[in-house]
């Protein structure tokens, strides 16, 4: 019995892998995507609060990380956010702006997966869900792919396309499965690590923890150069919030991170001015006017903050304020790829072509989106590296194709 014979094969239909499609058959080639899951989009269903932040209006490459901070330039630069919110306006897609650029459609997350569906079938892209990849090999015009599942079935493609993500969320079926590919054909593949993740603690601070749990705050963080302005979360567990995860994919282990609560402010000048007005009231009372008043609490209790804040002297006051725009704390660890957001690292930029996502050096290979070691930050820029990337191997191929 013959192969089926498809110009493209993609695994996952995912951001990367959807868009990729898209533009692969764009000029009539067939095209095949393949994916574990019993929906297409499971990451976009659930992102953004169920709303999917799928873009960030001030994407540019310092967004990223990477070993080699120059590679996703070429997608970026090539694929926009300008261009992906116009397909989001073709498909009259209502859309709103929240803080630091960050894009969230009106209604749902499904609008956009319905988008790239309805432009796969324009293209005439074929989806087949609940099937997996058995094997993959080269041979001389191309690869044999074996599926199973659902779609079990003997292929051959001109092109393969891993798209299939990393190892966050692994509930969802998140796997290592496109790294194995990857150490397969001999590319490299970096450290992998959970990032946008929030941030664990052991014993001796999480007791505090436990007492403001709930409690969100404004404030500066701080990882070596790294540092985000947004909010913190304190849970049962440790840290979170925009933040934390930010600075999660700058934190290693044995690190501290610093806490300024409030940044931009004087607090000093503050506590002196309340110092003034009122000497009778209590120190945390009057934290509790510049804080959240559970928080001021507990860092009161901590720290031995209390009496009449009359009776602090201004080296007092001045300490307090350093306290609290300079709080050193050593996470022990994270919470893993259970919750996070994104894998850091993946397959080596080194052994891919930045204009095409080709492997180097296995022609019809080719690596997008996530499993790629790019990693974005919080806000929508993992999404557009998915788009930028996925347009960038797709328009690669339709170009062979014609």
């Amino acid at each position: 019995m013959q192969p089926e014979t498809f110009d493209t094969v993609i695994l996952g239909a995912g951001a990367a892998g959807m868009m990729c499609a898209i533009h692969a058959a764009s000029r009539g080639g067939r095209v095949l995507v393949v994916d574990h899951a019993r929906a297409p989009g499971e990451k976009i269903r659930i992102s953004g609060g169920g709303r999917c932040n799928f873009t960030n209006i001030g994407t540019a490459a310092k967004n990223f990380l990477s070993a080699n901070p120059h590679f996703a330039k070429s997608a970026l630069g090539r694929y926009t956010q300008y261009d992906f919110l116009a397909l989001v306006e073709k498909h009259g897609i209502a859309w709103h702006e929240k803080t630091l650029g960050q894009l969230f459609c009106d209604n749902s997350a499904k609008d956009i997966i319905a988008m790239l569906l309805h432009e796969m079938d324009r293209a005439g892209c074929e989806l087949r869900l609940a099937t997996t990849l058995v094997s993959l090999e080269r041979d001389e015009s191309g690869f044999a792919v074996t599926l199973g599942g659902d779609g079990t079935a003997r292929i051959h493609c001109r092109h393969f396309v891993v798209a299939c993500g990393g190892k966050s969320i692994p509930k969802m079926g998140a796997t290592g499965l496109g790294y194995q590919i990857a150490e397969k054909f001999a590319l490299g593949v970096t450290e992998t690590r959970a990032a946008l993740v929030p941030l664990t603690f052991g014993e001796d601070v999480l007791s505090g923890f436990r007492e403001i749990a709930g409690v969100a705050a404004d404030a500066r963080v701080t990882c070596g150069k790294a540092a985000f302005e947004e909010a913190l979360l304190f849970t049962h567990r440790g840290l979170s919030g925009p933040a934390i995860l930010q600075i999660s994919s700058y934190w290693r282990e044995k690190q501290p991170i610093r806490i300024a609560f409030l940044p931009g402010q004087d607090i000093h000048a503050a506590l002196v001015s309340a110092k003034r007005e009122n000497g009778r009231r209590a120190i945390p009372t009057v934290l509790a006017d510049i804080l959240p008043k559970r928080l001021a609490a507990h860092l009161a209790e901590v720290h031995g903050w209390a009496g009449p804040i009359g009776e602090a002297s201004d080296k007092k006051l001045a300490a307090i304020a350093e306290t609290l725009q300079g709080w050193e704390v050593y996470p022990i660890g994270s919470e893993g790829y259970r919750t996070a957001e994104v894998t850091l690292g993946g397959v080596d930029t080194a052994g891919l072509n930045s204009r095409t996502m080709e492997a180097k050096a296995v022609g019809g290979l080719y690596f997008i989106g996530e499993v790629v070691d790019v990693t974005g930050w919080l806000g929508g820029y993992n999404f557009q590296w998915a788009w930028s990337s996925g347009w960038a191997a797709g328009t690669a191929i339709a170009e062979r194709a014609a």
